[in-house]
């Protein structure tokens, strides 16, 4: 079912307030989306990487052209959607898809039964002269702060990937509800980013970012996402040592980690057995 921005906003503010994390999980596939609600999630977000992801491939896949994104994130709606219950799920968007009419496509989602939106695939993962050319032929994060204010005038609930303080000042200026701090690709398990940054750098950039959206809008709510934020036992650590950031999202940390160990152990274990 799906929900408006304050019933979102309300649930968000009471699992602070009560001393709890937000934790929103990234779902490639329905039984993800499932079992994530079934643990208590607060959010779902469903995107293209989240597909490749759980195919086994990097989500890197995501920003490279093994698919329309956008008619992806549609497509996974009809997994998804069905079989959450009682959590808000958010589409994946990329903003800068120069073939979509942005205000038709945000409507079309929102009637499908999605609740918000994040950006991505995003351009904060690009750097280098590939970005800078992005950015001068009119497909850079500009466009996805626009498709975020746009779809905040909507009355669809935000939650912005952010990579750096300008970008947090100018989600918060367009009425992002949550800035979702990215710090990299997440590091653990088989397909994981090979580099990233430590706990300590990912922590204090983490801080900053929320430092510039709080100097906009001091209510704005903060998570963090990626990195060496991968675990439980990090992020527990790491929320301990950020004041003001509320929370945590998690992809690979939510469905592909947890399945690769299980999948293997579970075939390991089978493996053990011996004949009569």
């Amino acid at each position: 079912m799906a929900f408006t921005r304050q019933e979102i906003l309300n649930r968000l503010e009471a699992q602070v307030k009560a001393g709890r994390p937000i934790v929103g999980c990234g779902a490639g596939t329905g039984i993800s989306a499932k079992f994530a609600e079934a643990g208590g999630a607060d959010l779902i977000i469903i995107y293209n990487s989240g597909r490749y992801r759980m195919a086994g491939r990097g989500s890197l896949a995501g920003l490279m052209p093994y698919g329309d994104a956008n008619a992806i994130v549609v497509e996974m709606a009809s997994e998804v959607l069905p079989v959450v219950k009682n959590t808000p799920v958010l589409a994946g968007v990329c903003g800068t898809d120069p073939f979509r009419l942005m205000p038709v496509f945000l409507k079309q989602l929102k009637e499908i039964g999605f609740s918000g939106v994040q950006n991505f695939p995003t351009v904060g993962l690009i750097d280098g002269n590939f970005r800078a050319n992005l950015e001068a032929t009119g497909m850079g994060y500009d466009k996805e702060i626009a498709m975020i204010k746009l779809a905040h005038e909507m009355d669809l609930f935000t939650s912005p990937y952010v990579f750096d303080e300008d970008q947090a000042k100018a989600m918060a200026e367009v009425g992002a509800d949550i800035l979702v701090a990215h710090v990299g690709l997440t590091t653990s398990g088989s397909i994981g980013a090979g580099v990233a940054l430590s706990l300590d750098e990912a922590i204090d950039r983490t801080m900053r970012m929320a430092e510039a959206g709080r100097k906009v809008r001091k209510d704005i709510m903060v998570i963090c996402h990626g990195g060496p934020f991968d675990e439980p036992d990090n992020v527990g650590v790491a929320l301990k040592r950020m004041p003001g950031v509320v929370g945590f999202f998690g992809a690979s940390s939510i469905e592909r980690l947890p399945v690769e160990r299980a999948i293997r152990s579970q075939v390991e274990a089978f493996k053990s057995l011996t004949l009569a």
